[in-house]
């Protein structure tokens, strides 16, 4: 219970240096604080992924549905991230190049991972029978996983331009003022937490779920 107060004061703290304490980038002036945002969602999305891949192999290993349960709810966490890293990023490509959306490699790529995990759910839907559906579902998003790096990290690196100047370098590194840098990695740090935090709480729906089925059939 207090995890849930600190971890909220926390975020309220974070998201009031975000806008008072971090100085806005130069260039891009105060749209550049969607950046304490956009990538610690991004993360957090990228993290889920990792996590549900992680437990479709224990499945696999195993077999036991409590992990293709836990890969399912991890997937839902990272497309709903993956979706609000999108639209935070429709946000600023709008207000830096004119428009939400221009199908640029970044934005496609993001487009075709939202595409691939809205796959996993449509083929979750479509098979009765649970175990089967947690084998098929757990060889796609061992598949799925693997297209996290190359999709979210290895085309924004080759397409730099993608991302501004003033905090991506031609380099390919990411330079800022150090303030905003502390506040960034306040936030990311925040953000874990948050996916943290809903992870605890659908352990302990789980363990509650299997504690109460137990009973059943003992009735």
């Amino acid at each position: 219970m207090l995890w849930k107060y600190l971890l909220g004061f926390y975020m309220l703290l974070v998201t009031a240096a975000a806008f008072l304490y971090a100085p806005p980038a130069l260039g891009l002036g105060e749209l550049s604080r969607i950046i304490f945002f956009h990538v610690p969602v991004a993360w957090v999305g990228c993290l889920a992924y990792l996590v549900s891949m992680l437990n479709s192999i224990a499945f696999l290993r195993k077999q036991k549905l409590e992990y293709d349960r836990r890969a399912a709810f991890n997937a839902e966490i990272g497309l709903v991230f993956t979706i609000l890293a999108t639209v935070t990023g429709a946000i600023f490509s709008r207000y830096t190049w004119g428009e939400y959306w221009s199908w640029e490699p970044r934005q496609t790529s993001i487009f075709v991972l939202l595409l691939i995990y809205g796959a996993y759910f449509v083929l979750r839907s479509a098979i009765e029978d649970e175990e089967k559906r947690a084998r098929l579902a757990s060889v796609y998003s061992i598949l799925a996983f693997i297209s996290v790096p190359f999709l979210v990290f290895i085309i924004p690196r080759i397409y730099s331009h993608l991302h501004p100047n003033p905090i991506i370098n031609p380099g390919k590194q990411m330079e800022m003022d150090a303030r905003m840098f502390r506040v960034f990695l306040a936030s990311l740090a925040g953000f874990t937490g948050i996916y943290a935090w809903f992870h605890n709480l659908h352990s302990r729906y789980l363990k509650l779920k299997a504690k109460f089925e137990e009973a059943e059939k003992h009735a």
